[in-house]
């Protein structure tokens, strides 16, 4: 304040020193006016002067102004006027005019008069509190000041209204303010508000901030909307860019599908408005930093399925297809639809089947790459079709054998009506314009990329040359224009189209034995590239020999060593001798070292400003990352750790081709087990339904005992009756109603003979199944899988164990034979020492000889025979596993035994029953017969049962009609 206090004092007198008097005085007015018509007028006049007079206004009389707010708010009016003055004080929308000799000072008045404002945290929480008046005069110079406080010093007034309470709250209510100018202003003061502070973004996004936005998107008309509609959609990226919790909350509000109507474009795309331009660029970049590659993974995968399901990644490739749409509108489509489906199979494939309207229909994908290949399209748009083209490719092992396949023989359309995705990048490849060679040799790259079938069918890939000449393969074409050089003139960069070829042979031969023998039987391949890198060229053509010294890495590290002139050793002693290895390592380094690599590692775009800046590919400097330190290892390795790496790797294999076996062994076990298990759960369930038919059976048994008993009495008192009251018992009409009551039991007697005759049958035949079953399943599969593969893999370790010990045995009984023959040995030197002087004679030396050789043989058999001991010791712990399994699966087989001899048991049981019941059955027919002959004996006609089946209807009335009249009788 003091400071600006001297630059006021610094100028000049005249109209300058009248017009500070003048605000002296009417700041003197604002602050002792006890009449509020004389504060309002001084301060309308104070804000008269403000724009004119910034310096001197803000000076003298923001104090003032502040002090107006805080006490006459009462007065709409005079707060109006008072929130202008400050307005015009702090903001720079306009440039007042100001003498030379204080322009200097003055340059950033409103970061100072900001400063001052806000160092008072109770000055910014007034205005929030005065948003909350409706007045129009009021709500809305209070927001247009805090945007310009928000504007000049962001981040610390947007700590304070954080920590306000209520504060982000009381702003958002501006966008439901039903006047558009504070809506729309509204919308400004939350885009500075939200700009790089997480913490109010999450606010202000949970505030319902995204519906009100959409629904202001929607009453202005979506995209043919105006500034309105490109304010709002700023504020939407301001929440969702970089914040994946606005995003995680957008996408499960169902947002996204609110966002389909944007891109409805119709047939006629003439004459689209700046503004509508402008807009559906804001839109497309919207959707983009949804699905952008930086996000979580599994958020930008959800956000992916739900544009496919929703229906707007259909409404893109509209936009895409569509004709008439504006060039830059267009690359973005094609950036925006290629992140929509990177990464996600769903979404590819549907962008595979995509046709582009014309005759005769041709795929998306080959529209595009005609673009990508054509050196008159923009090259924007060339580079935005290449990273779709990336990005289709990107995780699609489906997609790229179909864009092989395009290639290979059997697939190309020899009637040549239409063109396929693979001839296209074979002309990019070898076109005269290095830019569509680059970008040819990229593309072809990713459908390499990680997917080591597809590396294998490119080899099969021939190219006719010339007419006449017979056919060479791809790679071979690829190594040919590589050795050209620049020989051939081609339009753009000179090292382009060589780095492209590289980058393409790099990712073909990396993880790829057989196309590293493919490239290494030319023999003119090799000597190339060590003469490319050996060579002291310019600092341009240093990027080009490292890529061949990568290359030549990549060709070592990967040989299987199936060609002898081209074996790993071999090619580390070329690379000694004709470069050094200190040498190939620093060219091998000129990649990552170079200035472009960092700038494509960067991001999975490749944007570049133009065409001599499209060097690197994102995902090659993934590979080089990768590569660059596994080949400087291989370079320096010696033969001997190379062998022992490779003996290391096929003990691994063999001990993993073990490991995998056993695991097959015992799946297969698990698998008969759990077949057990289900065959003994079927017999429980068997064995308890015939429990409950047996306990059904012997309670109708008891049932018909107990008739049976009844019947047996009364025939008994029938029979006594007879003998002494039988003309008597015939007049009074008892002896007929016994006849019936008998005749009645006799029937159902019968009926129930019946149905436990056929419950007999149903039974036995129930009992016959299980038992064959039981027979059958138990002694198959019981015995058998569980046990005999496991005899025989027990016996052939027993045959290998005694194989061993005979041989260890006979090595023991060589060893003790050759132990005493070096003693023997050892006697003779030491007599033959003493006798003659050590003069070193022949005799000595063949002895010493002998003696060596006989040492050497012994160390080698100790050799062997603990080699042997340690094969011996995994034998035993192989057939102790082995018994194991054995007794585990004998115990099993034991207890499903048990189970059988249980099962076996109770259907005897239910045998012996069945018998009795049968014996039963039997005593019922005999006492039947003999009732049968007392009726006949007392002179009744006894009906057969055939008679009484045969019966009809009449008989049974004629019989009910004599009784009833029996009953009338009596």
């Amino acid at each position: 304040m003091n400071f600006l206090r001297g630059v006021m004092g610094g100028q000049s007198a005249g109209p300058q020193h009248t017009e500070a008097e003048t605000i002296q005085k009417l700041c003197d007015r604002v602050a002792s006016s006890t009449l509020l018509d004389d504060r309002r007028n001084a301060v309308r006049a104070l804000k008269s002067l403000s724009k004119k007079y910034r310096l001197e206004v803000g000076i003298q009389a923001m104090e003032h102004l502040i002090h107006v707010l805080q006490t006459d708010r009462s007065d709409s009016e005079i707060i109006g006027y008072a929130l202008d003055t400050l307005y015009n004080i702090i903001s720079n929308d306009e440039e007042e005019e100001v003498e030379e000799n204080s322009t200097r000072q003055s340059e950033d008045l409103g970061s100072q008069f900001t400063e001052i404002f806000i160092k008072q945290q109770e000055n910014v929480t007034l205005l929030l509190s005065l948003l909350e008046e409706f007045d129009f005069h009021v709500r809305w110079p209070a927001v247009k000041l805090l945007t310009s406080l928000l504007k000049q010093l962001g981040p610390q007034v947007q700590q304070i209204i954080l920590v306000s309470p209520m504060g982000v709250s009381r702003l958002m209510d501006l966008l439901a303010d039903s006047r558009e100018v504070i809506r729309n202003d509204g919308v400004l003061l939350l885009q500075a508000l939200t700009r790089s502070n997480g913490a109010i973004q999450k606010i202000v996004a949970f505030e319902n901030a995204f519906e009100r936005l959409l629904d202001i998107i929607t009453e202005e008309g979506n995209s043919d909307g105006g500034i309105v509609v490109e304010d709002c959609l700023i504020l939407l990226q301001n929440l969702l860019k970089n914040n994946n919790s606005n995003q995680n909350f957008f996408k499960e509000g169902s947002y996204i599908q609110r966002m389909k109507p944007w891109f409805e474009v119709g047939d006629d795309n003439s004459g689209w408005s700046a503004q509508k331009v402008t807009n559906l660029h804001l839109m497309l970049q919207l959707v983009r930093v949804l699905v952008s590659p930086n996000n979580p993974p599994g958020a930008t995968s959800s956000c992916q399925k739900a544009m496919f399901q929703c229906g707007l990644l259909q409404q893109l490739c509209t936009i895409l297809m569509a004709t008439g749409v504006p060039a830059d509108i267009l690359t973005e489509t094609i950036n925006t639809v290629s992140e929509v489906i990177r990464g996600c199979q769903v979404n590819q494939d549907y962008f595979a089947s995509v046709n582009a309207p014309s005759n005769p229909p041709r795929p998306a994908i080959v529209v595009l790459l005609m673009s990508m290949v054509n050196e008159r399209q923009p090259f924007v748009l060339r580079c935005a079709v290449l990273y779709c083209f990336q990005c289709f490719l990107y995780k699609n092992q489906k997609g790229q054998g179909e864009i092989v396949s395009t290639l290979l023989p059997s697939t190309i359309d020899a009637t040549g009506n239409s063109v396929s995705a693979g001839q296209l990048l074979c002309g990019g490849l070898f076109s005269t314009d290095s830019l569509s060679n680059w970008c040819a040799a990229v593309a072809l790259a990713h459908a390499l990329q990680e997917n080591a079938t597809q590396k294998e069918q490119l080899l099969r890939v021939q190219l006719a040359t010339s007419i006449g000449n017979p056919p060479v393969s791809l790679l071979q074409q690829c190594t040919n224009i590589l050795s050209q050089g620049d020989k051939i003139d081609r339009r753009g960069s000179k090292i382009q189209t060589r780095v492209g070829l590289l980058m393409l042979l790099c990712t073909w031969l990396s993880s790829c034995p057989i196309a590293v023998t493919h490239f290494l039987h030319n023999s003119a391949n090799v000597p190339f590239l060590t003469g490319q890198i050996a060579e002291n060229l310019g600092e341009e053509e240093q990027l080009v020999q490292g890529l061949c010294a990568l290359l030549l890495g990549i060709s070592i590290y990967f040989n299987d060593n199936s060609l002898e002139s081209c074996m790993k050793e071999k090619l580390k002693q070329l690379i000694e001798k004709r470069i050094g290895k200190e040498n190939f390592i620093e060219k091998l380094g000129f990649i990552s070292k170079h200035e472009l690599y960092s700038r494509a590692s960067q991001k999975p775009q490749p944007n570049f400003p133009s065409p001599e800046y499209m060097i690197f590919d994102h995902e090659f400097t993934k590979l080089v990352k990768e590569l660059e330190g596994v080949i400087t290892k291989a370079i320096y390795k010696s033969s001997e750790e190379d062998q022992k790496e490779e003996e290391v790797k096929k003990t691994l294999e063999q001990h993993d081709s073990i490991v995998t076996h056993y695991k097959n062994m015992i799946r297969e076990q698990d698998l008969q087990l759990e077949e057990l298990r289900q065959q003994v759960s079927t017999l429980k369930c068997q064995n308890e339904q015939l429990q409950t038919a047996v306990t059904q059976q012997a309670a109708q048994i008891q049932q018909h005992r107990d008739q049976y008993n009844l019947l047996k009495v009364q025939l008994g008192k029938d029979s006594h009756h007879q003998g002494s009251y039988s003309n008597g018992a015939q007049m009074n009409g008892i002896q007929p109603e016994e006849i019936d009551r008998l005749r009645e039991e006799i029937e159902k007697l019968k009926s129930n003979q019946e149905v436990l005759q056929s419950q007999l049958i149903e039974k036995e035949s129930l009992i016959e199944n299980l038992k064959s079953s039981q027979t059958s399943g138990m002694d198959q599969q019981f015995s058998a899988p569980a046990s005999d593969g496991d005899s025989e893999q027990a016996a052939e370790l027993k045959l290998e164990l005694a194989t061993l010990k005979s041989q260890l045995n006979s090595q023991s009984v060589e060893i003790t034979n050759l132990q005493a023959e070096k003693q023997e040995l050892l006697q003779k030197t030491e007599t033959f020492a003493k006798s003659v002087p050590v003069q070193g004679d022949s005799e000595t030396l063949a002895i010493a000889a002998k003696t060596t050789d006989v040492e050497g043989r012994l160390s080698a058999l100790l050799e062997e025979t603990k080699e042997l001991k340690n094969e011996i010791k995994a034998l035993s712990e192989e057939k102790t596993a082995i018994k194991e399994q054995l007794d585990s699966s004998n115990s099993t087989i034991a207890i499903l035994q048990n189970e059988k001899d249980k099962l076996e048991s109770e259907i005897t049981d239910s045998r012996k029953e069945q018998d009795d019941l049968l014996v039963l059955l039997a005593e019922q027919d005999q006492k039947i017969v003999s009732l049968k002959k007392r009726l006949k004996d007392l002179g009744y006609p006894i009906v057969e049962e055939d008679e009484v089946e045969s019966g009809d209807q009449e008989d049974e009335d004629d019989e009910n009609e004599e009784a009833d009249k029996d009953q009338d009788s009596i």
